[in-house]
C-alpha cells in the first residue's frame, strides 16, 4: 500500500494508520516532491510527481499495489492510476474530485512565507505570527508539523513555500478528461467539505467507471484525522480486510 498526503502535508500524517494497516500491506509512506523530507525542485507539477512515484515504484520493485492519495495526493493518485492502470489493484482517492479548483490558499502561504523568510526561534513564536493569516487553530496545527529545527535559536520549513507559492495554480489544474481508470476505486468525502459535491458525481463515473463515493461523517477536508475510526472503516471495507 502507498500512501500519498496533502498539499502541504507530509507523510508523518499518515503514521496512526499505517500502523493499523501494516497489519495487511506493506506500507509505504512517501513524502512528494518539495514537501516533507523529500527534496526541493523548482519544478512542479502533476506528471512530473507521477514520473517521481514511477521511478519510486521501480526502485522497490513494486509490480502492484494499492495507492491511497489524500487531496493533491488524491489528485496524484488519480493521475497515476489512469497512466500506470497495471500497477494500481485498488484505488482510494480521500477528499478530491477529478475537478480543476480555484486557487484557495492564499492566506496560508502568505503566513507561511512570512515563517519562511525569517524564521521563528520558537513553536510559539510560529504559532502567533502565523495567526494573523490562519486563524483555525487545528489548520494552524496542521500547518506548523512542518516546522523543523535547524539551530538552538531556529526554525525552518521543511515545505519549499516559494516554489508551491508560485506553482499552486498548477496543482489546482483538473485530471485531463481522456484519462480514465477501470479499475476498483473509492473516493471518499467529508461530510462538511466542499471537494466533492454531487455536482462533481458525472464527471467521477464518466473517468472512474467502477467507482464508489462515500461519505465520512462529522469530517471536513482533513476526514482521515477529524474522523480517524469511520475512515478507517470505509477503507477496510472496500479492501475487505
Amino acid at each position: 500500500m502507498l500512501v500519498l498526503h496533502g498539499l502541504l502535508g507530509m507523510s508523518d500524517n499518515w503514521k496512526t494508520h499505517a500502523k493499523a494497516w501494516a497489519a495487511h500491506f506493506q506500507v509505504h509512506l512517501l513524502d512528494l516532491r518539495n514537501h516533507g523530507r523529500s527534496f526541493h525542485s523548482d519544478d512542479f507539477s502533476y506528471p512530473l510527481m507521477v514520473e517521481d512515484l514511477e521511478r519510486y515504484v521501480v526502485h522497490h520493485g513494486l509490480e502492484s499495489f494499492v495507492l491511497l492519495g489524500h487531496s493533491m495526493g488524491g489528485k496524484l493518485a488519480m493521475w497515476y492510476a489512469t497512466t500506470h492502470p497495471h500497477r494500481v489493484k485498488n484505488l482510494i482517492v480521500a477528499d478530491m474530485a477529478p475537478r480543476a479548483y480555484p486557487v484557495h490558499h492564499q492566506s496560508i502561504l502568505e503566513g507561511l512565507m512570512d515563517l519562511h523568510e525569517k524564521n521563528p526561534s520558537s513553536r510559539a513564536e510560529a504559532d502567533a505570527r502565523l495567526a494573523n493569516y490562519v486563524p483555525e487553530g487545528p489548520t494552524r496545527l496542521f500547518l506548523l508539523k512542518n516546522l523543523m529545527r535547524v539551530a538552538p535559536d531556529r526554525l525552518s520549513l521543511r515545505p519549499n513555500i516559494p516554489v508551491i507559492e508560485r506553482q499552486i495554480e498548477q496543482l489546482m489544474i483538473a485530471l485531463p478528461g481522456q484519462l480514465k481508470f477501470d479499475g476498483p476505486i473509492l473516493f471518499l468525502r467529508g461530510e462538511h467539505s466542499d471537494y466533492v459535491l454531487a455536482d462533481d458525481h458525472p464527471t467521477i463515473y464518466g473517468q472512474f467507471p467502477n467507482a464508489q463515493i462515500r461519505t465520512v461523517a462529522r469530517s471536513g477536508h482533513w476526514l482521515h484525522a477529524e474522523n480517524p475510526m469511520d475512515f478507517a472503516n470505509e477503507v477496510q471495507r472496500f479492501l475487505g480486510f
